[in-house]
């Protein structure tokens, strides 16, 4: 990229479901030339490109000396070879979640970016979900975090499980809430439409106390992506889909006993937040552009940026144990 040029020359590799949304946010930001499509299956890319009247191809080889950042949307087996070759041709890469199937893989793709002074960023959107914003400056010593991310089965992933494809967002932003490590662990899925698993619920006690408990589905008819807080002298909920947060803060309790039956009474002060919404992709795409314009910005702590994808993996292992 050279200085002085602060526009960015874009490509998507991977034109499927997330690829398209891709497609469709870069072409929202001025500042990016969204130079191309790419995908094996010319279908899709066409399908993504069409509305866009963008090129398409059928070889990521054939963006290369064409863009200067790329965002990855294939399967997840395919991760580590696309983006360690793209990242050693010299382009920033933002590669969808989860980043690798290993550890090691992801370990290693960072090594490249890092030596050749490279952005490679994960795909965790929803730290970009305005809620989870505002989440960060309310949480204070929790004791307790449920979260729900559950939906109707849609066969788009099959390669991975519940796990890698949908809980994986929530253990991140879990992680990054309530800090510290991990000291107790209690993991429960089934296979129920897939070769993975299906539907998880996990448990977790960290070494502040906080106890965590997480459900993930994509076998439920229902689209639910929750997340409450229990903290001293609030309840905090947040709904991820609204991009909206409600904190319950008590304001009273009383109760009469009569010869007939006790009632009890508990009022509550609920808050409703201002968040401010917006698509969290885009907030996303912005967020990695600006940092691979800005040399200054693009130091990363490696561990961290893999706690998540150790954590899940972790999960995996529980599971394949008790089988």
């Amino acid at each position: 990229m050279s200085e002085g040029n602060h526009r960015v020359r874009a490509g998507i590799i991977g034109a499927g479901h997330m690829g398209r949304y891709h497609v469709a946010a870069y072409s929202e930001l001025y500042h990016v030339d969204l130079v191309g499509v790419c995908d094996i299956d010319p279908k899709k890319t066409e399908l993504a490109a069409a509305p866009f009247e963008l090129p398409t191809y059928t070889d990521y080889h054939d963006l290369f000396g064409k863009v200067d950042v790329v965002s990855i949307a294939v399967p997840t087996h395919l991760h580590y070879p696309i983006a360690r070759d793209v990242l050693e041709h010299g382009i920033h890469v933002l590669l969808e979640k989860p980043i690798t199937p290993t550890l090691d893989e992801a370990r290693d793709l960072f090594r490249i970016a890092g030596e050749r002074d490279l952005v490679l960023h994960v795909g965790h959107v929803e730290r970009f979900n305005g809620a989870v914003q505002e989440m960060k400056k309310i949480v204070d010593r929790p004791y307790l975090v449920e979260s729900r991310r559950i939906g109707p089965w849609t066969g788009r992933i099959n390669d991975a499980g519940v796990v890698l494809d949908l809980l994986i967002h929530d253990l991140d932003i879990v992680l990054n809430l309530v800090g510290g490590e991990v000291v107790k662990l209690d993991v429960q899925g089934r296979k129920i439409r897939s070769d993975f698993e299906d539907l998880v619920t996990v448990q977790m006690e960290f070494e502040s106390g906080t106890l965590a408990t997480m459900l993930a589905s994509r076998v439920s008819e229902e689209k639910i992506r929750t997340l409450t807080v229990h903290q001293p002298k609030a309840y905090v909920f947040l709904d991820y889909s609204s991009q909206e947060i409600h904190i319950h803060r008590q304001a009273g309790s009383s109760s009469a006993l009569t010869s007939q039956h006790l009632s009890y009474r508990q009022e509550s002060i609920v808050e409703r937040l201002f968040v401010h919404k917006g698509n969290p992709l885009k907030f996303e795409i912005q967020h990695f552009i600006e940092h691979a314009m800005d040399k200054s910005k693009h130091k990363l702590n490696t561990e961290q940026e893999l706690r998540s994808l150790g954590l899940a993996l972790e999960i995996l292992a529980h599971l394949r144990d008790r089988q």
